[in-house]
Order: C-alpha cells, then structure tokens, then sequence
C-alpha cells in the first residue's frame, strides 16, 4: 500500500516507476451492484423463485458458479493498476443473502485477499441487500448499523426495500465511515418514484450530519447504486453534492461523479442512453488540505471491453446475465466504481 508516486501526472500515478519527490500510501475503496447474486434455494416470504433450477431463470450450479466466477475476475481488477492489493473496501449490492457472499470470497481470483463480511439481513420484498467486503488488512470494523428505509405506497401499504447500511471503522489506523446504497427503483417512472429516493437520500444526509456534527473533519463515503444521476434532486439537493471540489465547505460533501455524467459516460444503460446510478460522495474530510491522512485523489468506472455486450440487440450495452429472457453467461448490468485515496508519508 506504500508507492512512490508523483501527484504532477496521471501516467506516472499509474505506473508507479516515476522518480517522485514525495512517498503516499494508496488506498482503494469501491462499489459493485452484483445485479441479482441468488443461491439456487427458494427462500420462504421473497420472491426469488426465479433464480431456482425449477424457475423461469433455470438458475442452477451451474450459472450460480459461472455468475460467482465473472464477478471475481472484475473484483479482482479493480484498483490494481494503482495498487497491486487491489480494492481495499468494496460495496455491494443485490446479493440474496450473506452465504453468496461467503462463496464470493471463495473465488480463486480474490480468496487470497481474505475478505470479510458485513451484512445484515433487510426486509425487501424481492430478498436482495447490501453488503461490505473488506480486505482485514487495511480495514477494521468498529461498528455496523443498519438504517431502515420506511416508505408507503398510494394505496398506505408499506413498500419494504432496502436498508442502508452504515459501518464505521479503521481505514489504515484512520478513522472512516462508509454508507452502502441501493436505493428505490423508478419502477413506475421517475417523478412518481423520485419521493422514495429523495427518503433515501435524507437519510444518508441526517447520518452524515451526525457524524460532521461530531467531527466537522469526519472521512465519510455514501456509495452505491442510487438509481438516480448525480444531477437529481435527490443528490444534488437532499444530498447537497457539488460538482466541483473548489465548492466544498464544512458540511457539504463532493460528487466527483458529476462531470463524468456530463461528458455522457454513465454505469448503466437504458434505451440507448447512458445513466450514472452508480455514485461514491465524499465528505469535506476526505477533500479538503485542512485535514491530515487520506484524501480523495481520482475516481474510475471499470467498463473495459470485456464488460461490453458485443453483439446483439444490446450491444454496446453492459453484458448483464439475462438479456431479454435469455441467459446471456455475462457479468452485471451496471459498471463498477472505485476511488483512489492517497496520503503523504512524512
């Protein structure tokens, strides 16, 4: 995790032989939506019928394994060109249960990082949570809570869905507090469903109050699959996420996602256009010269070639497992995303 490294030029970040006038310790955090990481078991009170052997997917051992093993080999890339270790920090989300997660961290292509495990079971409908993976040794767990989200349909009904997960822990000795996302779909369009999202999004906001409130420096990430873009009220607004680091005061956080989605480039696709659902915010701890340790140096989305869908009616699109009720064998429908933390060694 320690590299000489120059800050003056990106290329010489990335192939860390550059002559440097300073030492940083480099560190990895991101976020992967698994879209859809199912057990082949028919597990009572969700709708996961689906993704049984007997069910519409014909989801098997065979495709559970295939889906473990392409998930690991994009794991297993992300960060490594500015860190050999990879991903020190990963969020999930749309995994079934915390045993498709054990047999994740199983994968030959990651196991030698040991991941850990933080999860909690939410009470979404469909059966599918967050989680957090962790490489032991550069982050110690102090504490986990899970944050429900309590939204109600039209007709008064509750509609149960995700919880947002909180851990706070030692990122490399420091301090660190990460809020794992996925927040409510657009499932019945976007203005009518932006009120579940924008819920979302005040929550994530009153935690991170909290902890600014403690510690006006306090190092806070909110990541996750947002199902929104960094310009929607949700997180422009609720969240008060800037899009330019220059803008960050005490309280505020940062968007380095934000002139990405300008240039169009995006997580996921739908209709023939790009969105960026798929988010890591930043506190003013993490951006601003006041404060010692890690700060925030550059963002990535890991869309290499192989990720594309090549041929067919959505080529050019993420290579998702199922593609218009066919098993396509692929990897995810969203793109995953990291940031690289440095800190100067003294």
């Amino acid at each position: 995790m320690l590299y000489r490294l120059s800050i003056f030029s990106f290329s010489l970040f990335l192939s860390l032989q550059a002559v440097a006038q300073q030492q940083y310790k480099v560190g990895v955090i991101g976020f992967y939506n698994f879209e859809n990481l199912f057990d082949t078991l028919d597990a009572p009170d969700v709708r996961d019928e689906e993704f049984t052997p007997s069910g519409s997917n014909a989801w098997d051992t065979r495709r559970y394994q295939e889906k473990l093993r392409n998930l690991s080999r994009v794991v297993s890339e992300l960060g490594t060109q500015v860190t050999p270790d990879g991903v020190a920090v990963l969020g999930v989300s749309e995994v079934e249960n915390r045993k498709v997660l054990e047999d994740f961290v199983q994968q030959p292509l990651v196991k030698d990082r040991n991941y850990q495990i933080v999860h909690h079971d939410s009470p979404d409908e469909r059966g599918i949570d967050v989680a957090l993976l962790y490489n032991p040794k550069y982050f110690k767990v102090l504490g986990t809570k899970a944050m429900p989200l309590v939204i109600y349909r039209d007709n008064g009904e509750r509609d149960f869905t995700r919880d947002v997960l909180l851990v706070s822990g030692l990122f490399d000795d420091e301090p660190i507090h990460i809020m794992v996302n996925h927040w409510p779909s657009r499932s019945g369009g976007e203005a009518a469903s932006q009120p579940f999202r924008n819920a979302a999004a005040m929550i994530c906001k009153a935690a991170a109050d909290s902890l600014m409130k403690e510690d006006p420096f306090a190092k806070i990430l909110i990541m996750g699959d947002l199902n929104d873009d960094p310009i929607s009220p949700s997180v422009k607004k609720i969240l008060n996420a800037q899009p330019e680091k220059e803008s960050i005061r005490r309280g505020s956080l940062y968007n380095p996602m934000y002139n990405l989605f300008r240039k169009g480039i995006g997580t996921l696709a739908y209709r023939d256009a790009w969105s960026l659902f798929d988010q890591i915010l930043l506190s003013y701890g993490l951006v601003t010269k006041r404060s010692g340790g890690y700060k925030f140096y550059k963002v990535f989305i890991h869309n290499e070639p192989y990720l594309l869908q090549s041929t067919g009616q959505f080529a050019g699109y993420p290579f998702r497992t199922f593609g218009g009720g066919a098993y396509l064998g692929g990897y995810s429908d969203h793109f995953a995303v990291y940031v690289a933390l440095v800190k100067a060694v003294e």
